[in-house]
């Protein structure tokens, strides 16, 4: 039994990291952590987030994506970017879109640690002056 070719990478956002795995199929179909997708992000706003690196490419994927760690959210911006790098690497030809559109950029944004003798990274205990 002939097992079908793909192309994986890895995208990363926050503290949520996408295995994402992209399969040259004649439907799309986009599965995280064995769920439709659609499923696992409700958001319509997470949903087409997902779905705009595969707009670039010229042919139909189906994408198989397992996520840890993270919120919904951040989640969301590393199956995009893992996406993005597979379809970058199957078509080099779409480097640009991608780079022009920000989808092969890590976005390095992450939670400020938090510092003694404050009460979170920036915010000081109230002052009193007596």
């Amino acid at each position: 039994m002939a097992t079908a070719r793909y192309t994986e990478a890895v995208g990363r956002r926050k503290t949520a990291s996408a295995r994402v795995r992209l399969v040259p199929a004649g439907a799309p179909s986009v599965t995280v952590n064995g769920k439709n997708a659609d499923v696992y992000f409700p958001i319509p706003e997470h949903q087409a987030l997902l779905r705009a690196p595969l707009s670039v490419a010229t042919e139909t994927y189906a994408v198989t994506a397992i996520v840890r760690g993270g919120g919904i959210a951040a989640q969301a911006e590393a199956v995009r970017h893992g996406i993005a790098r597979a379809v970058e690497s199957l078509h080099g030809g779409a480097r640009a879109d991608l780079k022009k559109a920000g989808y092969l950029k890590r976005d390095p944004r992450a939670k400020e640690r938090r510092k003694p003798g404050l009460k979170k990274a920036r915010k000081s205990p109230q002052w009193s002056k007596r």
